[in-house]
C-alpha cells in the first residue's frame, strides 16, 4: 500500500519480529510499494529483511466472513509458497518460518507479519511485460509451477471463483438513485456504475455461467493468481516470483490469460512447454474474475467511509480502468447471441 496503517505503528512490528522470529531490529522503514499489503524493511547490521503485514480485514470476501478464516486462506497460500521453495523451486520468494514454524505471526487481533529475505535485483512496477524473454522465461516457470504435483505438503485451496465483495456490489447495484456520502470518490463511484449498471449486471451473468462450466470440467494446478511484471524481481540467476498470497489450486489458465493478452504467441509456447491445451472458456473466465474482482473491491471501499489518499486515488483510477464496458463487447456479444 502506497499509505501506511494509521492504526499499526513501527514499535508493533519490531516487537513481533522481535518475539516471533528472534530478530534484533536496529532500524525499520515503511515502503510504500504493491497494492493489497503493507511493506516495511528491516535491518539489524548488515542485514535486511523484506516485511509484509496483512490487514486481515481487507482480505474479508462478504459480510458472513471473519478475521480466523481470512487468516486460514493467507496461511495456505503462504505454506505452499514455502513447501515450493523447500522442495527445489527456488525462484518461489516465500517467507521465512517463525520461530514456532509458521509462514505468519499475528501482531493483533487484525494484522498478521510475513517476514522475506531480501532479494537483490531488478524490480519493476504492475503492468505488461517490456521485454518478450522476460515474459517467456516467466511462462516457463509458470509451466513448471503447474507440472508440480499439489499434495498435503501444498496446502493451498481450490478457488472457488468466488468474486470477493460481491455482495456489496449486488447492494451497490440496488442503491444508485440516491447519492453516496461516504467520502470523496463515493459518488462518482455510483455516477459510473449508474452508467453501466446493465452491462455490469449483464457480465455477471456471463461469468457466473462459465464458472459453473470450469467447475465442472477443469484439473486444478498450483497457480500464483498474479504473475505479472510487478510481481518478478530479475536477479542474477534469473527471474524470481513474490507475491505468493494469492496462490490458488486453480486451472492453469488463471495464471495465463493477461500474458496471452500480452503476447498472443505465449498460448503456443506454454502450451508446448506444459504438453497440454488451454481451455478457451477459462481464459474467458479469469479475465473477467480480475475485472470483476477490481470493481467489486473498489466499489466496496468507496460504500465504505474513506478520505482522499494515494492509495484511494489508485483505487479510484482502478475502478475507472476495469468498470469499462468496452472490454467486454465481445464475450456480451456472444451471450446475447446465445
Amino acid at each position: 500500500m502506497f499509505t501506511r496503517p494509521i492504526d499499526l505503528d513501527d514499535g508493533a512490528v519490531v516487537e513481533c519480529l522481535s518475539d516471533a522470529w528472534g530478530i534484533a531490529v536496529d532500524s525499520i522503514g515503511y515502503q510504500p510499494v504493491g497494492f493489497g499489503s503493507h511493506h516495511w524493511i528491516a535491518h539489524h547490521g548488515p542485514q535486511r529483511w523484506f516485511v509484509t503485514v496483512d490487514d486481515l480485514d481487507t482480505r474479508l470476501i462478504d459480510s458472513d466472513d471473519d478475521r480466523p478464516t481470512a487468516r486460514r486462506r493467507l496461511d495456505a497460500a503462504l505454506a505452499t509458497a514455502h513447501a515450493l521453495h523447500s522442495s527445489g523451486h527456488t525462484w518461489v520468494i516465500a517467507p521465512t518460518l517463525s520461530r514456532a514454524g509458521t509462514v505468519i505471526e499475528a501482531i493483533d487481533e487484525r494484522f498478521v507479519c510475513a517476514l522475506y529475505p531480501f532479494v537483490e535485483g531488478r524490480t519493476s512496477s504492475h503492468g505488461h511485460y517490456n521485454d518478450g524473454d522476460e515474459r517467456r522465461n516467466v511462462v516457463t516457470l509458470l509451466a513448471e509451477l503447474h507440472r508440480t504435483n499439489h499434495t498435503t505438503e501444498t496446502p493451498a485451496i481450490i478457488d472457488d471463483h468466488q468474486i470477493p465483495r460481491r455482495d456489496s456490489l449486488d447492494t451497490a447495484m440496488r442503491d444508485l438513485e440516491q447519492s453516496w456520502e461516504f467520502g470523496p470518490y463515493a459518488d462518482p463511484a455510483r455516477r459510473l456504475l449508474s452508467q453501466h449498471r446493465r452491462a455490469v449486471a449483464e457480465v455477471l451473468d456471463r461469468y457466473d455461467d462459465i464458472a459453473e462450466t470450469i467447475r465442472r470440467r477443469a484439473t486444478p494446478v498450483i497457480t500464483h493468481g498474479e504473475p505479472h511484471r510487478g510481481n518478478v524481481i530479475i536477479t542474477a540467476d534469473g527471474p524470481t516470483m513474490i507475491d505468493w498470497d494469492t496462490t490458488r489450486l486453480a486451472p492453469p489458465e488463471r495464471d495465463l490469460w493477461s500474458l496471452i493478452d500480452e503476447d498472443e504467441t505465449i498460448r503456443d509456447f506454454y502450451e508446448q512447454h506444459a504438453q497440454t491445451s488451454l481451455d478457451d472458456d477459462a481464459l474467458t473466465l479469469y479475465r473477467l474474475s480480475w475485472d470483476l474482482c477490481e470493481i467489486a473491491l473498489f466499489m466496496h471501499e468507496f460504500r465504505q467511509p474513506h478520505t482522499h489518499t494515494a492509495d484511494t486515488a489508485t483505487a479510484w483510477n482502478g475502478l475507472t480502468a476495469h468498470l469499462d464496458p468496452s472490454r467486454w463487447t465481445d464475450i456480451l456479444n456472444s451471450a446475447r447471441r446465445t
